[in-house]
């Protein structure tokens, strides 16, 4: 990845998001006009999620931070094309998606070993526990990254499927469909785990 000098960066590990009330369509003019500090407060309240969209679709923490800042320098190149009146936040999170899927097309490589960690289960054993996130994470490697993005949005972060729609750029129907086939297939790939048989 080529390394750009930008005036804001985005945190590594995991990022955290500003809780104070937002104008953010304030930030987004002074942004527009030039305001460097103003299109930082912007990175910094929207890091966390965008990190999250692009963690879901290339697995691996590294790859999850260099699509988030590319997509930060697109959005800040193309930030005069924005429209204030536009949800900022589906706006961003269309350009992260499409820079991790651009970024998994050109490696084509998936690194199932670095999934989030999970809170641990006082009733499980930690050597059975991290067996089944190993499998889990080999399961949702073999997905096609549409559907691990989609599966991982929806399940994991609570999107709707129209949000995930609006930052995968495919229809809400498209969204449900690829939640439908990614669970089935988790299903299939892990039908030896279930505790009800």
């Amino acid at each position: 990845m080529n390394t750009v000098a930008l005036p804001w960066t985005v945190a590594s590990t995991r990022p955290v998001v500003s809780d104070r009330p937002a104008d953010e369509r304030a930030l987004i003019l002074a942004a527009q006009r030039g305001d460097e500090p103003a299109f930082g407060e912007l990175v910094r309240r929207h890091q966390r999620r965008a990190y999250v969209v692009a963690r879901a679709i290339v697995l691996n923490h590294e790859d999850a931070e260099d699509a988030v800042q590319d997509a930060f320098l697109h959005a800040f190149r193309a930030l005069d094309r924005f429209l204030p009146d536009q949800a900022f936040g589906a706006w961003l999170h269309r350009i992260v998606a499409n820079a991790a899927l651009d970024l998994t097309r050109r490696r084509k490589v998936r690194d199932a070993d670095d999934l989030p960690e999970t809170v641990a289960s006082p009733f499980r054993d930690p050597a059975v526990t991290d067996e089944l996130q190993r499998r889990l994470a080999a399961a949702l490697a073999s997905l096609p990254a549409r559907q691990r993005a989609v599966i991982t949005l929806h399940d994991v972060e609570g999107y709707k499927h129209a949000e995930i729609g609006g930052m995968l750029g495919i229809p809400e129907g498209t969204a449900r469909s690829d939640l439908h086939y990614a669970r089935a297939q988790l299903r299939d790939l892990l039908h030896d785990l279930r505790s009800d048989r």
